[in-house]
């Protein structure tokens, strides 16, 4: 690793690296109503602000980001799970494998998105949260419920598209460095600038840790791993043409499990799982503004991800080449916005080192027409509807309607109601085959399975209050139903072999959202609860969905005075958990502090407390039944790493 190492050094001191003289920064005030006047949602296709679309898309600007990136700058974890209507659910003890649940759904039914075009799904999707940083996104957005016209019928729970920084007209150098109690390190460096028509951008970090093991049961909560990620992209942009490229890889080694076998202590026989990945990813986007007014559109990305996992008595390895194409038309006229389109989605999987029947290959093609129109009743009312039309290589054709009306009476409250269907496609990486390394599990056969789909439905109600001494109060209330027939299950057989089936009628979730902000001075109180039901239904049979707290709270409360200082208190509740089982787990609270001062413009340190109470499932009771050789892991309800202390420094040039 000592090359790596070197390497990691060395791409970061070369991304930071300009020559143009130092730039003093604006003052915060411009900056924030700067971005307030640019926040532009990109996910919905057309360039109206986030407080004119009838799909209500929530929208974490760039101070939000870099708030979380103090905490996490490695990875997204702690960017969603903080956000409302989100839980992470860590599928592995041992390796930190996590989804991203939304309205209580499993993570097979999100769609991650960079910037609009699809990238982590599959056998990808399993460590994406892990390999994606924060640290060169201008915004994140996150649509709640089907958005099936857009993007297809796999935004079943929704979607979160990750939108990253686009060179300005000033050179931007930052980099940043953070250690953790928990025996991490990271270090980061972005550099973009602007020279006429063309611009570049270069995102470089490296992260690791050693395996860390709290409760010290010889077990890693946090396993051991370095990672190297390199991003560089370009852009051309003039009156009329708009073109980027971009190549994104990402290199990973991990391993997890016995605590004497990874620092060398023992050979085998031992219990660990040791994952290496390379992901390489190009993206391609061509804009080009026809004579008629409207705007052409292509988008193309192809993704190669391979993964090995190297266990005691048990390999897996395989590679899945995915790639997406899209074209599509904008126009707009004074009470209309549209936009027509075509795309394309190919996967396909191969194991390695096994052969059919066994394998796991998996290959698929799905084209896809699409209209969507948004419509300006006047201004209180706004609508809108698409329609799109897929066609699949394996499962025939899929039509999905979509609808969401807007009505908005004042500047301060909006109503808006949207439904839609969608479908998903069996796909044997899940997070329960996850769970298992895909050990044991029985390829899919022909004709044997059929599409999962799905109905949903969110009523969404939002309203600004003007209070005394200049403080504000905004309140959204959501409401949300979506019911998945014929839902995917991995079964056990016995002897260690599974098979996926759809033995329930249908799987459904239903709940509700309160967010609310508070804003004084230089204080903040965000406070946010789901409640979400999620159930899967068979013949006179209702079940709970194991490992989804039907009720989460989120509270953080934040001092800011400006070009100063930051400090923020947390506290989480999450409530009781059905387990695999049948038994409950208990209910937990997590609290943190978090703190940033600005010693000078372009510069700030970091320290973070995370959480204070130590809440870690290892002090609940076992992590695992059987010997140390041959471990069952009980099911993750709470966290395993407990109490880290996370700081750094910042320095923007």
């Amino acid at each position: 690793m000592t090359m790596v190492r070197k390497l990691a050094f060395l791409l970061v001191y070369t991304t930071i690296v300009a020559e143009a003289p130092t730039l003093s920064a604006e003052p915060e005030t411009e900056k924030a109503s700067v971005e307030l006047e640019e926040i532009i949602v990109t996910a919905t296709r057309n360039r109206r602000s986030f407080g004119q679309q009838p799909t209500l898309v929530e929208v974490l600007n760039e101070e939000e980001l870099n708030e979380k990136a103090n905490m996490k700058p490695g990875d997204i974890r702690m960017l969603l799970n903080e956000t409302t209507g989100i839980h992470i659910q860590q599928t592995s003890a041992t390796s930190f494998n996590s989804s991203v649940r939304i309205q209580g759904l499993s993570g097979k039914y999100t769609q991650l998105l960079r910037d609009g075009m699809p990238m982590y799904g599959g056998l990808s999707s399993g460590l994406s949260l892990l390999q994606i940083s924060p640290l060169d996104l201008q915004q994140v957005e996150v649509i709640k419920g089907a958005n099936s016209t857009l993007y297809g019928g796999g935004a079943i729970a929704g979607l979160i598209n990750l939108v990253t920084k686009k060179p300005g007209a000033q050179k931007e150098k930052s980099m940043l460095f953070n250690v953790t109690s928990a025996g991490g390190a990271d270090a980061s460096g972005y550099y973009s600038s602007r020279q006429g028509n063309w611009g570049t951008r270069i995102f470089g970090s490296y992260n690791q840790n050693s395996a860390y093991d709290p409760a010290e049961n010889q077990f890693s909560a946090i396993p051991e791993f370095e990672r190297l990620s390199f991003s560089p992209n370009i852009f051309y942009e003039s009156s009329k043409r708009e073109f980027s490229f971009g190549f994104n890889a990402v290199k990973e080694d991990r391993t997890g499990g016995d605590m004497d076998y990874i620092r060398g202590h023992r050979r085998h026989p031992a219990y660990f799982e040791q994952i290496e990945t390379d992901r390489l990813s190009t993206q391609t986007e061509y804009i080009s503004q026809l004579d008629s007014g409207k705007e052409f559109v292509f988008r193309n990305s192809i993704n190669s991800y391979q993964q090995a996992i190297n266990m005691m008595d048990y390999s897996f390895s395989g590679e899945q080449i995915s790639s997406f194409s899209e074209a599509h038309i904008v126009g707009a006229a004074p009470r209309l916005d549209w936009v027509v389109g075509v795309n394309l989605w190919t996967e396909n999987f191969e194991q390695k080192s096994i052969a059919a029947p066994l394998a796991l290959d998996f290959n698929s093609q799905t084209a896809g027409v699409f209209a969507q129109g948004t419509f300006f009743f006047g201004e209180h009312w706004h609508i809108e509807s698409g329609l799109r039309v897929d066609s699949s290589s394996e499962l025939g054709n899929f039509v999905l309607p979509r609808a969401s009306l807007l009505y908005s009476p004042s500047e301060k409250t909006s109503l808006r109601v949207g439904g839609g269907l969608g479908y998903k496609e069996p796909n044997p990486f899940g997070e329960e085959a996850e769970a298992i390394q895909y050990r044991g599990i029985s390829p899919f056969e022909t004709g044997e399975l059929v599409a999962e789909e799905s109905f949903g439905l969110n009523i969404d109600l939002s309203h600004g209050f003007d209070l005394a001494d200049n403080a504000t109060l905004s309140l959204n209330l959501l409401f949300f139903y979506t019911r998945v027939d014929n839902p995917l299950q991995l079964l056990d057989l016995g002897d260690s072999q599974y098979a996926y089936q759809q033995p329930d009628d249908f799987l459904d979730t239903k709940g509700v959202e309160l967010s609310a902000i508070w804003r004084w001075n230089d204080f903040k109180y965000f406070f946010g609860y789901t409640h979400a039901n999620v159930e899967t239904h068979t013949a006179g049979e209702i079940k709970m969905v194991p490992l989804m707290p039907k009720d989460r709270v989120n509270n953080v409360f934040v001092y800011e005075r400006e070009d100063d200082l930051r400090v923020g208190l947390e506290a989480y509740y999450y409530s009781r958990q059905r387990l695999a089982d049948g038994s409950a787990a208990r209910d937990y609270w997590i609290f943190g502090l978090m703190t940033e001062k600005i010693i000078r413009d372009g510069l700030s340190i970091f320290l973070n407390f995370e959480n204070l109470s130590d809440t870690r499932q290892t002090r609940f009771g076992a992590i695992y039944k059987g010997s140390e050789l041959n471990p069952i892991f009980s099911d993750i309800f709470a966290p395993l790493d407990g109490f880290i202390i996370n700081g750094g420094i910042k320095v923007r040039l």
